[in-house]
């Protein structure tokens, strides 16, 4: 698979970030009670793949329940461009809304079923291996 470089951010531009990953991203919107309530769509990239360019000092988290998921957002303008999943605490959720525009080819969107979290990844067969090189 041919991996680009996208490069994106939160909305005021302190918290920039890189990103290798297809063109073509398979995005999940998940139905779990904070993915409903932030409209959270994203793609999941190994950590290798990610780079905090600028904006670490902008940063700041939260998490409940488990506390496995880091929700990671821009303290200034409060967007989240990417987290921690609980799903693959070793890689990252990416928005594609904060990416750049210029290197996203297609987006397939695929519903996950969080709000019945745990039977829901028992029985996806990909999305553990997402996060892996």
């Amino acid at each position: 698979m041919d991996l680009v470089k996208h490069k994106g951010g939160c909305h005021c531009g302190a918290v920039r970030f890189e990103v290798w990953s297809s063109p073509n991203l398979h995005v999940f919107n998940c139905n779990c009670s904070i993915c409903t309530k932030k409209q959270n769509n994203h793609f999941i990239v190994p950590r290798s793949n990610f780079t905090l360019i600028q904006g670490g000092d902008h940063l700041t988290t939260y998490t409940f329940n488990t506390h496995t998921a880091k929700h990671t957002f821009c303290k200034v303008c409060g967007v989240q461009s990417f987290y921690t999943p609980r799903s693959n605490p070793d890689g990252y959720g990416i928005s594609p809304h904060c990416l750049d525009p210029g290197t996203v080819q297609s987006l397939t969107v695929e519903t996950f079923l969080g709000d019945k979290w745990e039977e829901s990844m028992q029985a996806h067969k990909t999305i553990k291996d997402m996060s892996k090189n």
